[in-house]
């Protein structure tokens, strides 16, 4: 049984328990002479209490035994049930009062959110450990809130420390290697270039250059062309490790829809030019978007190459923009080669190519929708796709239509350093 799964039932368990008394005087009510739910009518006979008293040692037995950490709050944020797991992992705080103890502000804020929304949240951060304030070994935890229902809130913890101690060594690594590259890359690049000058024909054309000549420009013409690639792929790979939590996000700000098509249109316009394809802009006008401007023009950029290259010339590209009650969405359609429904789920992944030999051929990194998918994913949105073998496909960004949510401005006012996290609602 997985600790989800355990944390689950016992959730349910406490739920029960924390309801029961309300649920023995409906009985002692309905136990009357006559009530639907006394002995002889049609509700269930009532639970001994030595029972229900087992039952209740033995749920908490159950939670205390837990490695995840569980924390109950009441209607008023009052910590009802705490596990020996979520002390260890610093869930608690001293109370107003000497000798009381109160949640965590993030349990408390999570809670909030719960009740407002009735939706449950969940997210992933680092935490700084005691009076390490540098934050140099945090712990990182997942945290989980749901409602129990009469405003009681259930907050479980998982300790996920390796897991993003991994993460970090696996992000410092690819930007440091990255980093490293850049130079030699940039070197390659220059070497390339004047090489192709090199043989370039002085006189009347490639009849003045010998063979050897005419191999060596199309070779370096290749050099040129792979270390452009190359260079391409480092770049790709530094943004998608700073999307990827190595540096910190920038602070939303609102976003021109119509400035983010507009600076898509004028960096893909050289290569929808040389392919033919005609990219067409409909859809509403003047919305705006939470976020930051760059990242967002780089996701629908990524899109809309993505879709000028696997589109046959004298094709059409249309980029649509509309607004719904929560998202703002950005569709691009192509009429390309489609993608086939067993990987469609696969294409977000990094590296991971639909069509290995095209691919190469149009220079692509696999890195562009992994990229956009992490730019959504940090902006509180998502990208979908739908797309018919040989018919075509569509990536649409979808963008919360308002604000961000405040948890990192409360976090920041409560003396807390948030590492990565990731917001889901489930």
């Amino acid at each position: 049984m997985t600790v989800g799964v355990a944390v689950a039932l016992v959730t349910g368990l406490v739920a029960g328990l924390l309801l029961a008394g309300p649920a023995r005087e409906w009985r002692r009510r309905s136990a009357r002479p006559g009530s639907p739910g006394s002995r002889g009518g049609v509700g269930r006979p009532a639970i001994p209490d030595d029972q229900q008293a087992r039952l209740a040692g033995l749920g908490r037995k159950s939670i205390d035994a837990l490695r995840a950490g569980v924390v109950v709050l009441d209607p008023d944020d009052e910590p009802v049930l705490v596990n020996p797991a979520a002390r260890a992992m610093g869930l608690l705080r001293t109370g107003a009062t000497p000798g009381s103890i109160a949640a965590h502000p993030l349990i408390r804020t999570l809670a909030g959110q719960v009740r407002r929304t009735g939706v449950r949240r969940e997210i992933e951060l680092d935490l700084p450990r005691g009076r390490d304030s540098a934050g140099e070994n945090p712990l990182g935890v997942h945290l989980r809130a749901m409602g129990l229902g009469a405003g009681y809130i259930s907050i479980e913890a998982a300790d996920v420390t390796e897991s993003h101690r991994l993460a970090r060594v696996r992000r410092d690594f690819v930007a440091n290697v990255s980093h490293e590259l850049k130079t030699p890359i940039g070197a390659l690049q220059l070497l390339a270039e004047a090489l192709v000058d090199a043989t370039e024909p002085a006189g009347e054309g490639a009849a003045d250059l010998s063979e050897d000549m005419i191999a060596a420009r199309r070779f370096a013409e290749r050099i040129q062309h792979e270390s452009t690639r190359l260079g391409r792929l480092v770049q790709e790979l530094l943004e998608l490790t700073r999307l990827q939590g190595a540096e910190p996000q920038p602070a939303p700000e609102p976003v021109a829809v119509d400035w983010v098509i507009a600076e898509v249109l004028d960096r893909t316009r050289t290569a929808a030019t040389a392919r033919r394809v005609e990219i067409v802009v409909a859809g509403q006008r003047g919305l705006t978007a939470y976020g930051s401007d760059s990242q967002l023009a780089t996701a629908v950029a990524n899109l809309v190459e993505n879709a000028i290259n696997y589109s046959g010339e004298d094709t059409t590209v249309r980029v649509t923009t509309r607004a719904t009650d929560e998202h703002v969405e950005i569709a691009v359609a192509d009429q390309g080669i489609g993608i086939a429904p067993n990987e469609v789920d696969r294409i977000f992944e990094r590296f991971y190519r639909a069509d290995q030999a095209r691919s190469r051929s149009t220079g692509g990194t696999g890195l562009g929708l992994a990229i956009v998918k992490h730019i959504a994913s940090n902006h509180g949105g998502r990208v979908d796709v739908s797309s018919t073998l040989g018919g075509g496909s569509t990536f649409t960004l979808r963008l919360p239509a308002g604000p961000p949510d405040d948890l990192e401005a409360t976090l920041s006012s409560a003396g807390i350093e948030a590492g990565p996290a990731e917001f889901r609602q489930v």
